[in-house]
């Protein structure tokens, strides 16, 4: 339960919701509909992409 707390809410929301594109990114592409599936699936890379980042300048600020 610590590790939670060390995360963070705003990144454990965040982590949530890429876990929630991948399964719905997965089942549009499972379900006949390739294109939107990988174009949904490539939002959760661009969005750790973004936490990356946000936590670089958070760091670098200190």
């Amino acid at each position: 339960m610590n590790y939670f707390k060390k995360l963070g809410t705003a990144n454990l929301l965040m982590l949530t919701l890429c876990a929630l594109i991948i399964f719905v990114a997965e089942y549009l592409f499972l379900n006949g509909d390739p294109e939107h599936g990988i174009f949904i699936g490539l939002w959760a890379p661009t969005l750790l992409g973004v936490m990356i980042y946000l936590k670089l300048v958070d760091n670098d600020s200190k």
